[in-house]
């Protein structure tokens, strides 16, 4: 095992942590209280025993290991156990309907089920019968002497080890599946290779050592979640607490005090929200103290993005970190060193004011057919409002509609080459044509969002192509950003725009409800539960005023001119959100088509 080169599988990288590594904690699962740590050394012999138990299976190269489960210490140990037999892993969310499993396990050809618990077990049990390529289920939290119980597979395999194979960087790693916004899921092939361009390519960019520590909640089931963090921190040797529910997230930090955290933007705009909500129930000098205290961190940052830093600024602001500052970081652990931002574009004012408390958020760019990650911000090389700069080995070109490359500062489609790019939608070349393709002599990949590059070479992604439409007055209208700015409102929890052919934008909006039944009360009105609110006239009128306070920077035709309030949120048990929290938009659509209407008459 020579240490001193870059590893070419997923395989060879866990090994060669695992034997670095080993009595240094792994895996944090939350047992009562308390966080219990899996070591390198216990992960490494149970990923050795679980190979075998599915070699033992008949799992062999290019075999298809299917998993349904949240993240858990057993589903990276079927992962890697998988790579180790030079078979392929692909991942499902809980969350997914069970039509979804169903699609992607007779579409990838999966002979063995993993589950995390009983109910799904009995949820999928009897696909074993109508799906004729799966063989066998195994459940994570089955008792030992059931038949699919994972620990009685690993006993099995502990009696009959075999040695793990060496894949070549250009075999299947995996298949992700997309989320289906726009159709059925497609199988994304991601090689070894691309999956270790990204992973390699952030141990250059960033100062993450063993010693660092993460508060682990993205689903590995999604790119982001399961290369930026497990396969990137398995290599660091750094350990990751798994958090089983989101919703105790904020708790979380001040158990684990995690040293880095790698999110999506919505926990960073609930931060946010979180605590604007605290200072407006301050007094009225403490709300002055922190309005003022950020006006100096915005001042002091500015001359600080110019080069021109203020003695006197870096004076007063050390006053106001030492007053508020560290209290805010305090109550995220009071470690974090910094944070990454992936899987959407994160809101300037969400990464300004977060990195203006001191936690300085570096925000990324990528998609799966990209292993994921593209770009980003990183230290000695950032400029807030952009994704940053290409990863090392990637190109990024911004070509107009006839395959042109564009000057900088000119909007066009974004197009990636390098090791990252995906193998390809398995079994639909016809798709992977559509968006594989060579440029210059180099394999190309037309992400199908729009950007710009700056004339430093940072990337700015402006929209998503399949979800612009053209309003009937023929201009067109992206529709992420501007939702994403208008969520920025504390009155608003979601929003999603809505135009197509149609005389001017209109938006459908999930209140805030716990802050808008505060700003009822200040009003004296009598309205308190969700519908009340939803039929006050006055709180109608209020969320216009927000919507168009947060549309200042639009378009004159991106602003919405109707809206509509709705009571029950966007999730994905009812369909409406993908498991990586993007809006179904055709779903959300068809159930709100009434209100649609209603908007326009």
């Amino acid at each position: 095992m020579n240490e001193n080169t870059d590893p070419r599988s997923l395989v060879e990288m866990q090994e060669r942590a695992c034997h670095t590594h080993g009595p240094r904690p792994l895996f944090g699962t939350k047992v009562g209280p308390e966080y219990q740590w899996t070591t390198y050394g216990e992960f490494a012999e149970k990923v050795d025993a679980f190979r075998a138990a599915l070699a033992l299976l008949g799992v062999g190269r290019d075999a298809k290991v299917a998993v349904i489960s949240d993240n858990r210490v057993e589903w990276a140990i079927g992962a890697y156990a998988t790579y180790g037999l030079g078979a392929q892993y692909v991942p499902m969310y809980e969350a997914q309907s069970p039509k979804d499993w169903e699609y992607i396990l007779r579409d990838s050809g999966a002979c063995v089920l993993l589950v995390g618990n009983q109910k799904l077990h009995q949820l999928t049990v009897h696909l074993g019968q109508e799906i004729p390529t799966l063989r066998h289920q195994i459940c994570f939290e089955a008792p030992p002497d059931c038949v699919e119980s994972f620990h009685r597979h690993l006993d099995l395999g502990r009696r009959s080890p075999v040695p793990s194979v060496r894949p070549e960087p250009d075999d299947t790693a995996g298949l992700i599946y997309t989320s289906g916004t726009t159709g059925e899921p497609k199988g994304v092939m991601l090689s070894h290779r691309g999956i270790l361009a990204n992973v390699l390519s952030v141990n250059q960019l960033f100062p993450i050592t063993p010693d660092f520590r993460s508060l682990s909640f993205l689903p590995w089931a999604h790119a982001f979640g399961q290369v930026a963090e497990l396969h990137t921190f398995v290599w660091f040797g750094a350990s990751m607490a798994l958090v089983r529910d989101v919703g105790t997230l904020m708790d979380e930090f001040q158990v684990v005090r995690p040293n880095v955290f790698v999110s999506v933007p919505r926990i960073f705009i609930r931060i946010h929200d979180g605590l604007q909500a605290r200072v407006a129930q301050e007094n009225k000098l403490k709300q002055w103290i922190f309005r003022e205290g950020m006006a100096l961190a915005r001042a002091r940052r500015w001359m600080r993005e110019d080069h021109r830093p203020s003695q006197l600024l870096e004076i007063l602001y050390r006053v106001f970190d030492r007053i508020v500052c560290r209290t805010v970081r305090a109550k995220l652990g009071g470690r974090l060193e910094f944070a990454i931002s992936g899987g959407a574009a994160l809101a300037d004012e969400i990464a300004a004011f977060i990195s203006d408390l001191g936690i300085t958020v570096y925000q990324g760019y990528g998609l799966t057919e990209t292993s994921p990650v593209v770009s980003a911000n990183h230290p000695g090389a950032m400029k807030l409002g952009t994704s940053g700069q290409p990863l090392p080995g990637v190109a990024i070109h911004i070509l107009d509609e006839a395959g042109r490359e564009l000057p900088p500062e000119v909007e066009g489609e974004v197009v990636v080459t390098g090791p990252v790019l995906m193998q390809g939608y398995y079994k639909r070349p016809e798709e992977t044509a559509q968006v594989i393709f060579d440029l210059g002599g180099e394999r190309a990949l037309r992400t199908g969002d729009t950007g710009v590059l700056d004339r430093d070479g940072y990337l700015r992604v402006t929209g998503r192509i399949k979800e612009q439409y053209k309003l009937e007055n023929g201009k067109f209208v992206a529709p992420s950003p501007l939702e994403e700015q208008l969520q920025l409102s504390p009155l608003v929890d979601q929003v999603m725009l809505y135009g197509a052919n149609k005389p001017y934008n209109v938006a459908l909006v999930i209140p805030a409800f716990e802050a808008l039944a505060r700003w009822a009360e200040g009003q004296g009105l009598a309205a308190r539960t969700p519908q009340q609110l939803i039929d006050e006239p006055r709180v109608h009128a209020r969320i216009g005023e927000e919507l168009t306070a947060y549309s200042g920077t639009f378009k004159a035709y991106e602003r919405p001119k109707r809206w509509v309030l709705l009571r029950d949120a966007m999730t994905t048990e009812n369909g409406q959100l993908t498991p990586t929290l993007k809006p179904k938009r055709r779903v959300v659509v068809a159930r709100y088509e009434r209100e649609i209407a209603a908007l326009y008459s």
